[in-house]
C-alpha cells in the first residue's frame, strides 16, 4: 500500500482491526505497508479476494472470535483459548460446546441483559425528572 501526502495514514496493525482480520494472516503487502484512510475505504467497500477469504474462514482475532463464540474477550482466556481460531474451528465449538463455552456464554448473556436493565431504569428515571416526577 502506498502512501499519500494529502491523505492520513496509519499503520496495518490499525487497519486490520477495523477490517477486523488477523494482521498475520493478512497478505506481506498489506502487512508491510501504511494504509490511507481512502485505502481503507475502498477495501471496506469493495474488498478484495484474501479479505473475502479471511473474513469468512479466518484465522480471526481474538475480538472476532469472542463474538462469534458469543463470549468477552475475557471469557476466551479462562476458557484457554489464546491462539486465533478458523471458522471451522468456531464452527465446531458451537456444535459441541465444551463446558467453559456453556459457563461462559451464560455469564455474557447475563452481562447483556443486566446493561439492558440498567439503561431502562435510567430512561425512566431520565423521563420522570424531564415530566415534572419525584426523581427517584
Amino acid at each position: 500500500m502506498s502512501k499519500s501526502k494529502n491523505s492520513q495514514t496509519m499503520k496495518a496493525e490499525t487497519a486490520a482491526k477495523k477490517l477486523g482480520i488477523l494482521l498475520e494472516a493478512a497478505p506481506e503487502e498489506f502487512r508491510e505497508g501504511l494504509i490511507t484512510r481512502d485505502e481503507l475505504a475502498a477495501l471496506m467497500a469493495e474488498p478484495p479476494e484474501w479479505l473475502e477469504v479471511l473474513r469468512r474462514e479466518g484465522p480471526h482475532p481474538r475480538t472476532v472470535v469472542a463474538a462469534k463464540l458469543g463470549v468477552s474477550n475475557s471469557g476466551l482466556a479462562r476458557g484457554g483459548v489464546t491462539d486465533p481460531l478458523t471458522s471451522a474451528e468456531i464452527k465446531a465449538l458451537l456444535e459441541a460446546p465444551p463446558a467453559w463455552l456453556v459457563t461462559e456464554r451464560a455469564t455474557q448473556a447475563a452481562v447483556r441483559a443486566e446493561k439492558i436493565r440498567v439503561a431502562e431504569r435510567d430512561k425512566e428515571r431520565a423521563e420522570r425528572r424531564s415530566s415534572g416526577g419525584s426523581g427517584v
